[in-house]
């Protein structure tokens, strides 16, 4: 389950609440109780890092360079 960060409009108070994605957004705050809770953009809690599944796994011998010497030596337009 993701965390999701809010913050009131009305006191300025920052919330975090874990929360399933089918979830409805929080409306109240839990310090001056008034329904203003914002739901605030943030980064995602986790990185994509490495050469990725799709490249190179699964893939045995030859196969497991996806692009050819040749077509790298091309410039693109």
């Amino acid at each position: 389950m993701p965390i999701y960060e809010y913050q009131c409009k009305a006191c300025g108070h920052e919330h975090e609440a874990l929360q399933k994605l089918s979830a409805e957004p929080l409306k109240d705050c839990p310090v001056c109780e008034k329904t203003e809770l914002v739901k605030k953009i943030s980064a995602a809690g986790f990185r994509l890092k490495g050469t990725g599944w799709y490249e190179t796994d699964f893939k045995s011998g030859a196969k497991k360079n996806v692009v050819n010497d040749s077509a790298a030596s091309k410039p693109t337009i």
